[in-house]
Parts: C-alpha cells; sequence; structure tokens
C-alpha cells in the first residue's frame, strides 16, 4: 500500500507537470463558464424549463473535465509509458499491474473531480448557481460517468501502438462528444436530426444523467443513461484488459 500511495503521488506530479492536461481539466471549463456566463447570465428561463444558463451548464461542463481525463489523459499517457518502455520496467519491479492501472485511475480521478469543485465553486460565487438535487446522488452520477470515461481511454491506449496514435483517436473521441452532446451548445437549440445523433454519443448520456440528479430528478427518470454508461464501463474494461499490452 505504501508503495501504491507513492506512486500515485508521483503520477500527479508529473501530470502537473503537464500544462496542456491540466489546462482541459482545471482552467478550460472554468472559461467556458465565464465567457457563456458573461453574455447569457443566469436569469431562470423557460428556454432552460425556469432554470438559468449556469444551472444547466455547471453540470454539463464537468462532462468536459470528464472527458479531458478519460478521453485524453488516460489513453495518451499509458500508450506513452508503453512506447517508452516505462510499463516493461514496471513489470520488473514488485508492483503488481494493478497498482500501476490504479495509480493512474486515482490520479485521474482526483484530477476529474477537483476541476469539478473548482467549476462548482466559480459558478456559486459567481452567478449564485442554484443546485436542486442530492449531493450524494450527484457524486455516485458523477463516480460512474468518470469511470466508464476512464474504460473507454484505456480501450484506446490499449489499441494504439504508439502515443501519436493515440493522441489522435483521443481528440477524434473528444472534440465530437464535446460539441455534438450538449457539453458545450444546449441540446436545445439542436435540429431533430443532430439530437439524433447525439444520442449515440457516451457523453450525451453523462450530461443528461448529471443535468437530471442535479437539478433533482430520480433515478427512476434517468435509466437509459445509467445503462448505457453501466455497459460501457463493463464493455471498455473487458476489451482493455482482453487488448492491453505492457511493451
Amino acid at each position: 500500500m505504501k508503495a501504491l500511495i507513492k506512486l500515485i503521488w508521483v503520477e500527479f506530479k508529473l501530470y502537473m507537470r503537464q500544462p496542456q492536461a491540466a489546462f482541459f481539466a482545471l482552467v478550460f471549463p472554468l472559461l467556458l463558464l465565464l465567457m457563456f456566463g458573461s453574455i447569457y447570465g443566469n436569469k431562470p428561463t423557460p428556454f432552460f424549463g425556469g432554470h438559468g444558463m449556469v444551472d444547466v451548464s455547471t453540470p454539463a461542463y464537468i462532462a468536459i473535465i470528464m472527458g479531458s481525463t478519460g478521453f485524453m489523459s488516460i489513453s495518451i499517457i499509458v500508450s506513452t509509458y508503453r512506447e517508452r518502455g516505462i510499463l516493461r520496467r514496471f513489470r520488473a519491479t514488485p508492483l503488481r499491474p494493478l497498482a500501476v492501472i490504479g495509480s493512474q485511475v486515482a490520479v485521474n480521478f482526483v484530477v476529474t473531480l477537483a476541476g469539478a469543485i473548482i467549476l462548482v465553486v466559480g459558478a456559486l460565487l459567481i452567478y449564485h448557481m442554484r443546485f436542486s438535487g442530492s449531493v450524494w446522488a450527484v457524486l455516485l452520477g458523477f463516480t460512474l460517468s468518470t469511470l466508464s470515461f476512464f474504460a473507454v481511454g484505456f480501450v484506446v491506449a490499449s489499441v494504439s501502438r504508439t502515443s501519436r496514435t493515440a493522441q489522435i483517436f483521443a481528440m477524434v473521441l473528444y472534440f465530437p462528444n464535446i460539441f455534438l452532446s450538449g457539453a458545450t451548445v444546449p441540446k436545445e437549440i439542436f435540429p431533430p436530426a443532430m439530437r439524433t445523433i447525439s444520442k449515440a454519443l457516451p457523453m450525451t448520456h453523462v450530461v443528461n444523467l448529471l443535468q437530471g440528479l442535479w437539478l433533482g430528478n430520480p433515478w427512476s427518470k434517468h435509466l437509459v443513461e445509467v445503462g448505457a454508461l453501466a455497459g460501457l464501463l463493463v464493455v471498455g474494461a473487458f476489451v482493455s484488459a482482453k487488448t492491453f499490452r505492457w511493451e
């Protein structure tokens, strides 16, 4: 356990030395909040069901953080470690493979949670964001969503031969998801055809689940989203376990 904690701490310091990764996880969603919040404010409107723009956008922006750490960071870091022979050297140490994988999950989960907290604090202090749900329900939905994205990240890392390939795959996943899921642009303005396409994206289910729980909806209204994300987690974990390569 002591070795695992040390590894997590080292990985966390390495993560924070990557300015691009830290920017997209900790700064970029807050910049979106400030930009759109300064344009639209947070006045309740029928367009958002009696809620303000910031009220419904904050949980959506949290999904962007999950995509940054899950689709981008995990896939690129793990594939880079393989390409440079770091994973192979890890296998020669007393550390078990699950410790190496667990350290990546732990570090990226903490970063995702930190980014979400920074975003929520900013929304509360600047725009007086309203929250109508249960903190524990949102935290549970947050955990399920984050782990499902991490599973996808490990799949990308497993099938990518190089870090450059992983980066391409990650961007192909990340950018369509953040723009077509309602994470950046509200789904309410999408044409019907675009809404149909968005239903096939995993981030759409995350946005729907987090927004619903954020506004006080019961879990029974989001069984489709929970099923989709749980299935993504199970399938992603299974595929990455079968295809993961240490060298």
